[in-house]
């Protein structure tokens, strides 16, 4: 369903791309938060990649967006973990 202020139709798979620097535990605690707004999430499916020098590492995310508020709240708590540099 799209509302007037939204350009997304609601549920849409939806990628977000979580950036920080490589160090243990990072890909499962952006699991983790992925889980708590989207519980079907699976995390096979995420994409990783390393910058060229290995100091950070790429995540790319698909959940199944349902709706603004959803999103809105995930990209809050991903920007406010301390791992993460930056969310697109």
């Amino acid at each position: 369903m799209k509302s007037a202020d939204s350009l997304i139709d609601y549920p849409c798979d939806f990628p977000i791309k979580v950036m920080g620097q490589s160090q243990q535990g990072f890909a499962q605690a952006i699991t983790e938060v992925v889980l708590r707004h989207d519980p079907q999430f699976s995390a096979a499916s995420m994409e990783m990649r390393s910058s060229k020098a290995a100091r950070y590492l790429s995540l790319t995310c698909t959940v199944r967006a349902t709706s603004r508020q959803q999103l809105d709240a995930l990209y809050q708590e991903l920007c406010d973990h301390p791992m993460v540099v930056m969310v697109l």
